[in-house]
């Protein structure tokens, strides 16, 4: 099992940098690249995702198609929110995103990632050689996205009408 952490400062209110880190559009804008999408199976495919709210995505990693259905186990707003994969390809994974006011008015986001690859005998060494910095590098290309959406006026396009009123 692989974990790592990954802090990220944020110059953005909290609440907004939360709702962007459990937005299925943003997410999917972090990952481009690997031509992430949802799937509807009995989830969510939009929007903000919300306590015990499943969504499967499907994705190419490594030149194979993947579906990984995640659920968010805890949603504690602005500071904290807990995805658990309940079907996929790894073992286990659990991503927890917690946020925290600096003294300076910025945010900190820090990402605690808990990955476990599948096949009992090469899994640990996948997870030496390669599959730490991939999962490392997902995560800073979506929290580069969420911090550069939440940095400028494009947080707008992502969020409710409702909570774009009460942010400043």
């Amino acid at each position: 099992m692989i974990r790592f952490e990954e802090i990220t400062v944020i110059d953005a209110p909290i609440h907004r940098v939360f709702d962007l880190s459990r937005s299925v559009e943003v997410h999917l804008l972090g990952n481009v690249h690997c031509q992430e999408q949802t799937l509807a199976i009995g989830g969510v495919t939009a929007g903000l995702v919300e306590q015990d709210q499943r969504v499967t995505w499907r994705a190419k990693h490594f030149g194979v198609w993947h579906n990984l259905t995640s659920e968010a186990t805890v949603v504690e707003p602005p500071h904290r929110l807990q995805v658990t994969m309940v079907e996929g390809i790894f073992r286990s994974m659990q991503a927890e995103h917690l946020l925290r006011r600096l003294p300076s008015g910025a945010m900190e986001l820090r990402d605690v990632f808990a990955i476990a690859a599948p096949l009992p005998l090469l899994g640990p060494i996948a997870e030496r050689l390669f599959l730490r910095r991939y999962m490392m590098a997902l995560n800073r290309e979506r929290n580069a996205v969420i911090q550069r959406v939440a940095e400028s006026d494009e947080w707008r396009r992502y969020l409710p009408p409702s909570r774009v009123e009460t942010m400043p």
